[in-house]
């Protein structure tokens, strides 16, 4: 399959789909950090999502895809459009005219994926705030349902795509995975310590579990 993971500069969902023998690439306007260069396309992401467009990899190398991608999988912005963000959408009672804009400008970039020339298409967000309109999601999925003792609602809009299936449900010791830290096994809240631990992009990597079952459920092996 050839697939586009757009927004995604940490190449998790990327790889897994490589490592089953897809010809995936993802997207971001910031480097990888995935160790992959030449699976990431640095720059706007918007002129490839329709597909019959060539582009250059950051290892210099140029590509085309002819046709449409076979799957666009997409995790666009969510700080102005999650549930937990609309909070700061009103300064004493008032609506904050930036932030509003701001998240107009989120949604109009969410929907060009959602609405996208493409068979098979995901788009991942937060729990979206009712405020914002956004379509009814498919389906909302939880870190410990693949492996990881976390709970982090993550919403996925499905098109032509089945829902998630769980593949390693773990039933103990599950935790809040939130901003800033979490709780251990005891239910102690723990600060997240060092700078990679706090950093945003670590903290929005997709669980690698999730990342799998995208490519084994919505891929399948291909490398034989």
């Amino acid at each position: 399959m050839k697939v586009l993971v757009a927004c995604e500069e940490s190449q998790a969902v990327c790889i897994a789909f490589r490592k089953l023998g897809h010809e995936a690439y993802s997207c971001d306007t910031q480097e990888c950090s995935g160790g992959h260069p030449e699976w990431h396309i640095k720059g706007d992401v918007l002129p490839l999502i329709n597909g019959n467009k060539p582009f250059i990899t950051m290892d210099g190398d140029l590509h085309a895809i002819v046709g449409t991608w076979d799957l666009l999988i997409a995790f666009p912005p969510c700080t102005y459009l999650t549930n937990a963000g609309s909070v700061r959408l009103r300064i004493k009672g008032e609506i904050n005219k930036e932030r509003m804009a701001k998240a107009v400008e989120a949604k109009a970039f969410f929907m060009k994926f959602l609405e996208a020339d493409c068979q098979k298409i995901c788009v991942e967000n937060p729990t979206p705030g009712k405020i914002h309109q956004l379509p009814q999601y498919t389906q909302a999925i939880q870190p410990w349902w693949f492996g990881h003792p976390y709970t982090k609602r993550t919403c996925l809009w499905l098109k032509n795509l089945p829902p998630l299936t769980p593949t390693d449900i773990i039933r103990e010791g599950v935790t809040p995975y939130v901003n800033g830290g979490c709780k251990d096994a005891h239910g102690n809240y723990r600060r997240f310590q060092g700078r990679n631990e706090r950093d945003p992009k670590t903290r929005s990597k997709t669980f690698p579990g999730v990342a799998q079952a995208m490519a084994q459920q919505w891929g399948g092996d291909m490398s034989g």
